[in-house]
């Protein structure tokens, strides 16, 4: 490998300097960094460290790892800390393979974790099942550096034993445990801890955040498409700096051209926040905590770094991995290698009856209260809008008729009803369904809910919006072939058309959230509260058990 030097204004974390320097590369490693004369830079940008995303379920990009590198490298992101959890869900030990396979394919530094909860709980149909002993099998490979979220805490309240296995390896191994575990506090939350996990990116208010910081855990702080918790949380990088990291935990692809992990730091320095603690955050932590191979610009380190242009909006202006440019000028040197196909997909097309709700004289119906930016949901109890006997959605109200079809077999239709989304007419559906990836959807009328689903069957995977005009249908869908969670396309092209559905749900059908079909996906997302739909039913996640 060729060797360079670099000149720009470095960023010295470590000692907390800036100053004009010299950085020499030889065969991909930070071979001198040397103090100059201001007078003997080659341009004025800053040299500092790469960013990471400290937790990403890459699926949710709806790109391929190859893919997803290729858009992140333009915001400064040299490596991700990835839970392969969703395609887990879907195609088992053979999906994880296919991520680290096809990440391996792009100079771009992801660290994998064993996923932890696969299926995420047993009240919900899933494609496959990980067992202690495959988490083990995982965790014994260099390439997989921690066990990624546990969300089953109940699991871990109760001494669940294949739970306590999964933990107890990876502590064997030297191997840290991600949590999850939104709106755990006091005693549950300590020992929860206690059990050995170490961060969390679930926390929603500050409160429960410094519960857990006080009890010894990393936090970190996510800001997703549909769950936000930045505005929230970063006050605490004041006072704990060294506990905290940045993640976007779900982020779609439109919103990922846009920026990431960058986007944050803009935002901490703009509330005032020091520069160093921000990019203790951002670029550092991560690195010790999950014992990364991310260089973070010391002699002999990778070469991994970034100029931007200021120390304020983060524009990145080249980013380096192993000394390698792969961004330049917001140009991506990352290419598009088009992947194989992997999926597990086996239900038939649905017929309109299989979405009514008969009436049974119930003058209250529990609703599913969304949240715009967050992940819970409230449980409300709402008169129910009734037409020839049957439940149907009421548009007035804004308590619209939700579906989840299992994906896997065919099995009638879950049938609920959700507050918060908006619709004015029309339908939109969605395989991309956490955790298990059935088909999700929420409509106005059984005919347009039906189409939206049925196109997603069709496709195999994918998302869809169906509307009226002037009586006539207009359907629009993206097919997501790889797990039905992801396409092996453009990322630029996947993102375009992400965009122009999203644009559509808005525009024609009424939807008021900010991000309609991110929020849709986490509605049949068991693990947390306060209300959800499973294939096999509606689910308190405060009882953790179905309502019959």
């Amino acid at each position: 490998m060729s060797s360079f030097s670099i000149s720009g204004e470095f960023v010295d974390i470590f000692k907390q300097k800036i100053y004009p320097a010299e950085i020499i590369v030889k065969d991909g490693k930070i071979f001198s960094v040397t103090p100059i004369d201001k007078t003997d830079l080659k341009n004025n940008g800053y040299i500092l460290p790469g960013f990471i995303d400290s937790h990403v379920h890459i699926e949710s990009s709806m790109l391929v790892p190859s893919e997803f590198a290729r858009l992140a490298v333009v915001h400064g992101t040299v490596a991700t800390v990835s839970d392969p959890h969703e395609i887990a869900n879907v195609c088992g030990m053979a999906g994880v393979e296919f991520m680290i396979d096809n990440g391996n394919t792009v100079p771009f530094k992801f660290n994998f974790g064993a996923p932890s909860c696969v299926p995420a709980t047993t009240f919900e149909t899933a494609g496959a099942m990980l067992h202690a002993a495959d988490v083990e099998t995982l965790l014994q490979r260099e390439d997989i550096k921690y066990l990624a979220e546990m969300m089953n805490f109940p699991g871990v309240l109760f001494n669940d034993e294949e739970v306590m296995k999964k933990i107890a390896a990876a502590h064997r191994l030297g191997k840290p445990v991600d949590g999850h575990a939104p709106g755990l506090r006091g005693e549950q939350a300590k020992q929860y801890i206690d059990a050995g996990i170490s961060t969390d990116h679930e926390c929603f208010t500050k409160e429960e955040a410094l519960d857990k910081l006080k009890n010894g855990m990393k936090i970190i702080i996510r800001e997703g498409s549909a769950a936000k918790n930045f505005e929230a949380l970063i006050d605490l990088l004041n006072d704990y700096s060294d506990k905290i990291m940045f993640c976007s935990d779900d982020k779609h692809p439109d919103s990922l051209v846009l920026g990431h992990i960058n986007q944050l730091c803009a935002r901490a320095i703009a509330k005032g926040i020091d520069l160093f603690k921000i990019l203790k955050a951002a670029c550092i932590n991560p690195v010790f905590h999950y014992k990364l191979d991310v260089g973070l610009l010391r002699l002999g380190d990778p070469a991994d770094f970034i100029i931007v242009n200021d120390l304020k909006n983060f524009e990145v202006r080249q980013t380096y991995i192993n000394g390698i440019l792969v961004s330049d000028d917001e140009n991506s040197l990352i290419t598009t290698i088009k992947s194989s196909l992997i999926n597990n997909f086996s239900c038939v097309p649905k017929n309109i009856g299989e979405f009514e709700v008969k009436w049974n004289g119930e003058k209250e119906i529990s609703v599913i209260e969304a949240l715009d930016g967050q992940l819970i949901t409230n449980k409300l109890l709402c008169t129910p809008k009734v037409v020839d006997n049957k439940i149907v959605s009421d548009t007035e109200r804004d308590i619209l008729k939700l579906i989840v079809v299992n994906r896997y077999n065919d099995a009638p239709p879950a049938k609920a009803f959700i507050k918060n989304f908006g619709l004015k007419q029309g339908a939109l559906a969605s395989s991309v369904a956490h955790d298990s990836h059935n088909i999700v959807a929420v409509g106005t009328d059984d005919e347009s809910l039906c189409k939206a689903i049925n196109l997603v069957i069709q496709n195999k995977g994918g998302i869809s919006c169906v509307s009226t005009i002037n009586g006539d249908y207009h359907e629009k869908s993206l097919a997501l072939p790889v797990a039905g969670l992801m396409s092996n396309e453009d990322g630029y092209i996947i993102a375009a058309q992400y965009e122009a559905l999203d644009k559509m749900a808005k525009q024609e059908l009424g939807a008021t959230l900010a991000s309609p079909y991110m929020t849709l996906s986490f509605m049949a997302l068991l693990v947390i509260p306060h209300l959800k739909l499973s294939d096999k039913g509606l689910f308190d996640g405060d009882k953790f058990s179905l309502i019959q």
